[in-house]
């Protein structure tokens, strides 16, 4: 673990190459309930979490000796809570899904929806949330030539993730299905449904 200074009310702490994902989320996971004091937000990414503090409430120094001896909560050991996805799995990139995987596109279907994925971290546009747990199998990359538009509820994969675009935008990931469930509500608190930790099964519509 390399803890760095961001500037005088942030450290970043960087748990290298071997920890991943699954420790990024133990140690978010262990410094969220309940949040030290002074600590006023967690930020989880692939391989750090950025930790913003009150340095009135906490010193740099101590706030580093805490984060040295907190233990991540192991995977398994994460609870948070559930969602359920609705899926229209008619994607444009679902048949080439299928076809890459040897899955079919029913077989795609099949595997995107046996899973449970955990929000690893938020990203890209508001309410965007990294999903892990995708299939080894499905781990694709993204499309050579991204697409200007991808609408909004677009269920995707790429690399090693799965995702929901909460809205319009250029994309490259490759799409699988469409939801109508909205991920991002400004008049909600907190706006994302999709936050680290959370977990997510998605379940297909006819």
């Amino acid at each position: 673990m390399n803890i760095r200074r961001c500037g005088d009310q942030a450290l970043l702490v960087d748990v290298g190459d071997t920890g991943g994902i699954d420790a990024v989320l133990g140690l978010y996971s262990a410094l969220s309930d309940p949040r030290p004091d002074g600590v006023t937000e967690l930020v989880p990414a692939a391989r750090t979490l950025l930790v913003r503090f009150d340095p009135a409430v906490i010193g740099t120094g101590e706030l580093v000796e805490l984060l040295t001896g907190t233990e991540p909560v192991p995977a398994q050991a994460m609870r948070g809570e559930l969602v359920e996805i609705p899926v229209y799995y008619d994607g444009a990139d679902l048949a080439e899904v299928g076809k890459h995987t040897g899955l079919g596109a029913d077989g795609v279907v099949e595997m995107h929806t046996a899973a449970e994925y955990t929000v690893a971290f938020g990203g890209f546009a508001p309410g965007f949330g990294y999903l892990t747990g995708l299939h080894p199998k499905l781990h694709l990359p993204r499309r050579a030539t991204p697409r200007t538009h991808v609408p909004a509820g677009a269920v995707a994969i790429a690399g090693e993730f799965t995702g929901i675009y909460p809205r319009s935008s250029p994309g490259g990931w490759q799409l699988v299905g469409r939801t109508e469930v909205p991920l991002w509500d400004p008049a909600r608190r907190p706006p994302a449904l999709l936050r680290p930790g959370t977990r997510i099964r998605f379940r297909e519509v006819r």
